[in-house]
């Protein structure tokens, strides 16, 4: 709900790079994060939780090569 770039299952065609490829944001969102119902007449909770990979190298996908 709250990302707009490329990533995961979706492409969109202003966040990508000049190959095709899509564009992350991996600086702003690099988390896992789910909504909390808060109730009725309450907003949703956002909770986030900081991947931190160490035998991972975190990288932009190519399908071309």
């Amino acid at each position: 709900m709250n990302r707009e770039e490329s990533c995961g299952g979706h492409f969109r065609e202003e966040f990508q790079t000049p190959e095709g490829e899509a564009l992350r944001d991996d600086a702003n969102f690099s988390y896992v994060s789910c909504w909390k119902y808060t109730g009725e007449d309450s907003a949703p909770e956002l909770i986030k939780e900081d991947l931190n990979y160490q035998f991972v190298k975190v990288q932009t996908r190519n399908y071309k090569a």
